[in-house]
């Protein structure tokens, strides 16, 4: 089970409180929040609560989250492209339209399934739904994401994400004319006030966000760019750079679409295309990368 406490600040009074738990619940559908408040696993200032109630500054809201019934999760023969592998862990990369862990809608085919098909000894570690994942990309994000395949590699991996010692570079292409070739986008993100599958940096309880960009090419109205995440939150290239007005190609949540007549791909433009880690077990450091996938590479030069 997992547990959440939240002190209301000035900024979030007089919301309602099932409003303002779908704000900073980034991973918890409003019908789930809902369902937690009916059964009293939501309380404010000691006692349960209606999801109507208005919060006022100096409230404290407690939410307790039971761990989710395992799913049937089944090993399933898909190729993969792999790395790097050894005892301890695997690097993957991911192609763009696979889901990487089961969820209601994708019990199969999804990254999970290959891998437990891959690694036989791959159950137990980290959960059943999701065994080995340490982090994740979006379902239409390419290139490389590590699985542990031990308890001991999958606490060291958990701990260099916490503290940010894992360095990751991805590679994009995104809309519009940059003024500046380097920047920092440090702009904190939260859910999105009306669209449940967005995020947004207008929000009134967002968690810190930091992007650092490179622009390693400027084409006619196009950008072909380096980003290199400081925190890894949901969406947050692609929000981040929707926030300055360069949304990346093929984003059509994002706002990323491309008119008739000029380069089209079907889905984000946004690669994981390095990967920095300490080996769990010697110490030494990983430095792993994918090359740019050819979908994104074909329209380099038609953004001339």
């Amino acid at each position: 089970m997992q547990q959440f406490e939240y002190d209301i600040d000035p900024a979030c009074g007089k919301k309602r409180l099932d409003v303002f738990l779908t704000e900073v619940q980034a991973d918890i559908t409003r019908s789930y929040i809902k369902k937690l408040i009916e059964t009293e696993r939501v309380t404010v200032n000691g006692a349960p609560a209606k999801a109507h109630y208005k919060l006022k500054e100096g409230d404290r809201v407690e939410v307790e989250v039971p761990d989710p019934e395992p799913l049937e999760v089944k090993p399933e023969a898909i190729p993969l492209t792999i790395v790097y592998e050894d005892a301890s862990l695997i690097v993957i990369d991911k192609p763009p339209g696979m889901v990487v862990h089961p969820a209601p809608g994708h019990s199969g085919g999804t990254l999970v399934n290959a891998l437990l098909h891959h690694c036989d000894d791959l159950a137990g570690i980290g959960g059943v739904e999701r065994p080995g994942i340490v982090h994740r990309l979006d379902k239409d994000t390419s290139g490389l994401i590590v699985a542990a395949k031990t308890d001991a590699c999958m606490q060291s991996l958990t701990r260099q994400f916490k503290e940010r010692d894992i360095k990751k570079v991805y590679l994009a292409l995104a809309k519009g004319t940059f003024e500046s070739k380097t920047g920092l986008i440090d702009v904190a993100i939260g859910r999105h006030k009306t669209h449940r599958k967005k995020m947004s940096t207008h929000t009134s309880v967002g968690r810190e966000a930091q992007t650092r960009y490179e622009v390693l090419r400027q084409l006619d109205g196009f950008a072909y760019v380096q980003l290199f995440p400081k925190t890894g939150r949901t969406h947050q290239l692609r929000v981040h750079l929707a926030s300055i007005g360069h949304p990346i190609l093929g984003d059509r949540l994002y706002g990323g679409t491309l008119g008739p007549g000029l380069p089209q791909i079907a889905r984000q433009a946004l690669h994981a295309h390095r990967l920095e880690l300490t080996h769990p077990v010697t110490g030494n450091l990983l430095q792993l990368e994918s090359p740019l996938p050819s979908d994104m590479e074909d329209l380099l030069p038609e953004l001339t």
